[in-house]
């Protein structure tokens, strides 16, 4: 299964639109994860039209009731765990090395989490954490920035970060 990730586009606040390049990287994908502060809710229709689309509540999308959001996606994607939040990585952390305190069973597979603006992907325990970084305010800076691909195949789970910016040739 391929999971196209993406966090923090800010829309209009920041950006007009989501980068064109956003449309070609998640080309194929089964499934988008939107980590929070989408802002308005055309955001997800325009990833809907690539795929299905589940988004976490940002601290910013107070406005916006779609059956999509929710506070967190807690979702069983090909017998993996993928837990999904607008939250800190200490919060995110935090999932993994202590479910207990947050009413899981069992420490999340994959704990994908946004609001940092910072890309990051990173084993925690058994787990994958990631953050696809912000894909048009990068570490709160007015360029094209990231978004990630998840892969889930035969109960393993990969990510890697891709740059939304055109390369200079």
């Amino acid at each position: 299964m391929l999971i196209g990730l993406i966090s923090d586009t800010h829309i209009p606040e920041i950006a007009k639109a989501l980068p064109s390049r956003v449309k070609e990287v998640f080309s194929g994908v089964d499934l988008i994860l939107h980590a929070g502060d989408i802002f308005i809710d055309s955001v997800l229709e325009e990833l809907g039209t690539i795929a299905p689309v589940l988004a976490a509540r940002g601290d910013d999308d107070y406005p916006i009731r779609d059956k999509r959001m929710d506070e967190v996606q807690n979702l069983t994607l090909d017998g993996l765990n993928v837990y999904v939040i607008h939250s800190s990585q200490y919060f995110a952390r935090d999932l993994i090395q202590h479910p207990e305190k947050h009413n899981l069973e069992k420490a999340p597979d994959v704990v994908v989490f946004g609001h940092t603006h910072r890309d990051v992907v990173q084993t925690v325990g058994n787990s994958l954490l990631v953050n696809p970084g912000s894909a048009t305010f990068p570490y709160y800076q007015l360029r094209p920035g990231t978004v990630a691909l998840l892969t889930i195949k035969a109960g393993k789970a990969k990510a890697s970060i891709i740059q939304l910016q055109e390369s200079q040739e």
